[in-house]
């Protein structure tokens, strides 16, 4: 059975925010919670809708799985099922949200940061495109100070406890409402969150726990990458102020344009180009690939508009195992001048039986319907 549209399942459209995913989560997610609903079908649809909310709410599983669906959003590795809720009663939910809750969990809720992406674009010929290409990019980025070890504080011990939150990176309060008393958690706006404040600050990176720097990156890029397709490196993009994970690296594809071939898709297609006489009598020609030259055979009493195909001989499909095809467009080239000999030669075959048209239904043809004869 095929999966739901994640969007239909928190019934959002893909236009939604953040916070207005996180809003429609939060409703189902109360709502169909297996200890609060004895719906026997409660734990699906729970599992169901944390399942998008795991995808929707990371912005690289949901760049992923907008562009390729399921298959791009199960390719990210990461936790299944209950998206880590699994297990929990609603009380937990409620505290994770922050919003209401019957218990007080103990120790710090200092949170973990997570450094910005960056984005960077990367230019790919065809050939590099068809084998895939290993490069080198040169980035100006935030790395983790190495004078305070990307703490912040100078050297020695220059932390206290935040005497706002005390030591616990959030803060809570009590407002009554008409179904009783409501706790509330935010995060501490005196230590951000760090359950800790700096007593002395680095004078390198005053405190920031990061400096600019200059880092090459390898990349490994697959081959049938194709134009404006983002790839995600995990880890290299900014580090994050004083600690925590960095974040990503999105790399997003630029395809130079083939001189010779056109793209579709895995497909490739090349316009052949013949004289009059090799129509007629018949020609071994050579063609580029991206293999190199190839020779092939035009038969004699080829029509202009024919089109060849070369199986396997396209691009590499970078989603799925195969490759395009390769497809040959003969057409017959007319020159504009001709010399008195050639015109006399031309006048004797005019009403030769042999050069006078014949009806042809091939030749009344598109290009891509004959192209598509090929697959049927």
């Amino acid at each position: 059975m095929s999966k739901k549209d994640y969007y239909e399942v928190l019934g959002v459209n893909k236009s939604a925010t953040e916070q207005e995913i996180k809003k429609a989560y939060r409703k189902l997610a109360i709502q169909y919670h297996p200890d609060k609903n004895s719906d026997p079908k409660a734990k699906d649809k729970f599992k169901e809708i944390n399942e998008a909310n795991e995808v929707l709410s990371d912005g690289t599983k949901k760049s992923n799985y907008d562009r390729f669906g399921h298959a791009g959003a199960s390719n990210q590795g990461g936790g299944g099922g209950f998206g880590g809720f699994e297990g929990q009663n609603v009380e937990d939910i409620f505290e994770a949200f922050g919003f209401g809750g019957g218990r007080q969990r103990q120790g710090s809720a200092q949170q973990v940061r997570k450094g910005t992406n960056l984005k960077v674009k990367l230019k790919l010929n065809l050939e590099e495109i068809y084998k895939g290409a290993d490069k080198k990019i040169k980035l100006n980025k935030f790395v983790g100070c190495t004078t305070c070890r990307g703490t912040g504080a100078d050297a020695g011990i220059a932390f206290e406890n935040c005497r706002q939150c005390s030591g616990t990176g959030r803060t809570t309060r009590i407002q009554q409402t008409p179904f009783g008393a409501m706790q509330t958690a935010t995060t501490c706006a005196h230590c951000l969150g760090e359950a800790k404040i700096i007593t002395k600050k680095c004078t390198v990176c005053v405190g920031e726990g990061i400096t600019k720097k200059e880092e090459v990156v390898d990349l490994k890029i697959p081959a049938g990458v194709s134009d404006g397709m983002q790839l995600s490196v995990n880890g290299k993009g900014n580090s994050a102020r004083r600690g925590g994970i960095p974040g990503d690296l999105i790399v997003e594809i630029e395809e130079i344009e083939h001189p010779d071939l056109k793209r579709e898709g895995a497909n490739l297609y090349y316009n052949c180009q013949i004289s009059f006489p090799d129509a007629v009598l018949g020609i071994h020609t050579e063609i580029p690939t991206l293999d190199g030259k190839v020779k092939i055979k035009v038969d004699a009493g080829t029509h202009s508009g024919k089109v060849l195909r070369l199986r396997g001989k396209g691009l590499p499909n970078v989603n799925s195992y195969g490759s395009g095809d390769f497809f040959i467009e003969i057409n017959v080239w007319t020159p504009k001048d001709t010399t008195k000999e050639e015109k006399e030669l031309l006048e004797k075959m005019r009403y030769s039986k042999n050069f006078t048209p014949q009806p042809n239904q091939y030749e009344n043809k598109s290009f891509f319907e004959k192209v598509r004869e090929m697959f049927q």
